[in-house]
């Protein structure tokens, strides 16, 4: 079976129901988009690594799993999505030390966040992109916009069964980018990951 090569497009996060997050792989050669479901704590770790603006004043356990490997010369060379199976994705790290070749059975959302972390790229099996990989495609002009839009839909649908729970988030359209960067600060001293990464992307839209 041949590997495809993915890219990390972003991580969305439902509309209506707060905590559901996805992650959205995009295949390196192509325009398929790979939808995976993420649970909070992965989806912190996995915007952390993306956004190099955001230093956790103590390492997270990804982190702390990379120093580990680096203390002991362990390098996670790739990821691989190898396996799916009633829509839950199963992953392999392929590590090496002093030249010997490992593979290590991991969470999806895990292998991700080490794969960030070490640098290292991230494939699937062309079957399983088959089964699971959708066509996101806008219009000129507002393909980015429509997009977003569509990939909320996603996440909205694959948490379609979840319960709904009321979100307590500010509106952070309505805030300055001066009160954006003083709340980002503080969610990092805080060490709410989950809040910085939302600051963030608000944010980043205004640049």
């Amino acid at each position: 079976m041949s590997l495809v090569r993915l890219n990390i497009k972003g991580i969305s996060y439902s509309q209506t129901q707060n905590g559901a997050y996805a992650l959205i792989l995009s295949e390196v050669e192509g325009e398929r988009k790979l939808p995976i479901v993420i649970g909070a704590f992965e989806a912190q770790s996995i915007a952390i690594a993306l956004e190099k603006e955001i230093k956790p004043p103590r390492p997270l356990t990804h982190d702390l799993f990379k120093n580990f490997a680096d203390r002991f010369e362990i390098v996670v060379k790739q990821v691989i999505i190898h396996k799916l199976v009633d829509g839950v994705f199963y992953s392999s790290l392929i590590c090496e030390r002093d030249k010997i070749e490992e593979i290590i059975d991991a969470r999806t959302s895990d292998a991700i966040a080490l794969a960030l972390r070490f640098q290292a790229p991230i494939f699937t099996y062309k079957n399983i992109l088959d089964k699971a990989g959708i066509y996101l495609k806008g219009d000129a002009g507002k393909e980015a916009e429509e997009e977003q839009q569509k990939e909320n839909i996603i996440v909205d649908e694959l948490f379609s069964n979840e319960v709904e729970i009321k979100s307590d988030r500010p509106d952070y359209k309505k805030l300055s980018l001066n009160e954006l960067n003083n709340m980002l600060d503080q969610a990092v001293k805080s060490e709410d990951y989950e809040k910085a990464a939302r600051i963030r992307d608000e944010i980043s839209k205004r640049k």
